[in-house]
């Protein structure tokens, strides 16, 4: 729809995501949805992601909706860059001067970063064209960092939201300070992400640093109750890879194994490290107690998650993973690291185990516990788990929080 033919009080906001739709950015894809229930107006726009693997059918519907910068390859940049110079001369040279900056130090190569500018080039016509008063971005890496970039060809005001773990890994080397000054608003996903936000810039922006937790839709857990079985299973779901911790789970399930403890463990997802995964499933004897599943649909994440004792999730990183939450909203209890913004929504013996992220003999005994447990417990706590993630994470009241901020006053990050 152009600008002309729009409602005049209809709020067109423009989403940017350097990959999307994708399997683990369901997330996303949730709050854009809420977000149009509320009555605004969103513009995909994604760096790539038009030939990834996708399972859902909502995310093939999202690819149709989506543009895509690099589908067209680099050689489609040549234009919106050379007119984007004609346009603005000042704007382009301030603009290409910032992104110079931007990749001194950086995370990456300056090449990276002019291409960052060429990117912001060819997407400030899609917002032009679209009416969008509002670009928001996901993660604080380079997504973030072509918002920015856009605003500074004079574009609209932007934000982005902050998951970690990436963003708090490398904070400086990301310039995360500078995305923050120049934003109109910054999203944390919790409390602990909002702290570390605090700690890279200066205290007269803090305000503008807003705790929004992602959401979950009522369509994933309003399903009939499901006991909790009695059959020794649990299930870890999430990408096969260092942070997630899933070669200490390993060993946890040797140690299991080695106790004489009956039990079975899937593994729903893959990932770069499915090979070491593999490699020790073998090594360690475990062929007949542990399984994994590749990738998988939503559908099928909800029914493994109802057909196992409990989630966990050995995580050595995190933000606040969205699987705790659709775990819990299922009514069953998770077993997890004390990491980031994780205790702010389990609490131990409630609605879960807590234990030291990298301490094997610890997520043994969780595990172990939770294995033996009576079913009427794991129900307690499944119930307790249930009221306490619908309270705080319900995808509709966060996105009503987001639609209250991208209406606020746009002008309150412009500049440095």
């Amino acid at each position: 729809m152009t600008s002309a033919m729009r409602p005049a009080m209809t709020l067109c906001v423009a989403y940017l995501i350097n990959q999307y739709p994708k399997v683990s950015h369901s997330f996303i894809r949730r709050e854009i949805l809420a977000l149009e229930r509320q009555g605004v107006e969103v513009q995909r726009i994604a760096i790539r992601g038009w030939d990834g693997e996708l399972v859902d059918e909502e995310d093939h519907r999202e690819r149709s909706r989506t543009q895509y910068v690099l589908r067209d390859g680099i050689a489609a940049l040549v234009v919106p860059v050379l007119g984007a110079l004609i346009a603005s001369p000042r704007r382009f040279w301030q603009a290409l001067h910032l992104a110079w900056r931007m990749g001194r130090r950086a995370d990456r190569p300056l090449p990276y970063h002019l291409m960052y500018f060429a990117q912001a080039c060819r997407v400030l016509p899609w917002l032009r064209s679209s009416g969008a008063s509002h670009l928001h971005a996901h993660f604080g890496t380079n997504p973030a960092e072509v918002a920015m970039l856009i605003q500074a060809l004079g574009g609209p005001p932007y934000s982005f939201t902050v998951h970690g773990p990436e963003e708090f890994d490398k904070p400086e080397f990301l310039r995360l300070g500078e995305k923050q000054r120049r934003a109109a608003f910054v999203v944390a996903i919790s409390s602990y992400g909002r702290s570390q936000l605090f700690r890279w810039v200066e205290h007269r922006h803090w305000q503008k640093i807003k705790v929004v937790h992602c959401g979950l839709e009522p369509s994933f857990h309003d399903v009939a109750y499901r006991e909790p079985p009695s059959v020794p299973r649990l299930v870890c779901v999430g990408r096969l890879c260092e942070q997630k911790g899933q070669l200490l789970l390993m060993q946890a399930a040797e140690l299991i194994k080695r106790r004489g403890i009956d039990f079975e463990l899937v593994l729903a997802g893959d990932g770069e490290m499915r090979v070491d995964v593999e490699a020790m499933i073998d090594s360690l004897g475990l062929r007949s107690h542990v399984s994994i599943t590749g990738w998988i649909s939503s559908a099928q994440v909800r029914e493994h998650i109802l057909a196992s004792r409990a989630l966990v999730l050995p995580s050595f990183a995190e933000g606040l993973p969205v699987v705790i939450m659709e775990a819990m909203a299922l009514r069953r209890p998770v077993i997890t690291t004390s990491v980031a913004g994780i205790p702010e929504l389990v609490r131990p013996r409630e609605g879960g185990w807590l234990f030291p992220a990298g301490d094997v003999e610890e997520l043994a005994a969780a595990m172990e516990d939770c294995l033996l447990a009576p079913v009427e417990q794991l129900a307690r706590m499944g119930e307790a788990a249930h009221a306490r993630v619908l309270a705080r994470h319900d995808v509709d009241a966060e996105a009503a929080k987001l639609a209250a901020l991208f209406r606020g006053p746009p002008a309150q990050g412009a500049g440095a």
